[in-house]
């Protein structure tokens, strides 16, 4: 099996009220790339592609028939300390404190759309 390039065989598809905002928060925080957006006629969004390194997650405006739900999503990336700071500034709530653990340096919160993110930075051992 060949994947489409650019797409990895897991990648999260969130359905949430606001969209758009949500694509403005993950550009802000994650410095996410916009890879695509398909508007509806009502300029809510159909479909949409966010790019964080070589992973997309993908988004759309819920709908009577979609309903919104949250999602929860680990990253491992460079910077998480600024990633939280930033998270913070924006909106999101703290789930778990910044702070150094087993795995890497990580944090937890809660954006404003109801998603959780678990971010870490790998540590050097």
């Amino acid at each position: 099996m060949k994947l489409p390039d650019g797409y990895l065989p897991v990648m999260p598809y969130l359905v949430i009220q606001g969209a758009s905002s949500f694509i403005d928060f993950m550009k802000v925080v994650f410095n996410a790339d916009v890879r695509y957006i398909a508007p509806r006629d009502d300029s809510t969004i159909m479909h949409a592609e966010l790019q964080i390194q070589d992973a997309v997650i993908m988004v759309c405006d819920a709908t009577p028939e979609f309903k919104a739900f949250p999602g929860s999503v680990f990253l491992y990336l460079d910077g998480v300390d600024d990633i939280f700071s930033k998270a913070l500034v924006h909106g999101a709530l703290q789930l778990q404190e910044l702070a150094d653990r087993d795995y890497g340096r990580g944090c937890g919160f809660a954006d404003a759309f109801g998603n959780h993110w678990w971010v870490n930075t790998p540590i050097e051992k």
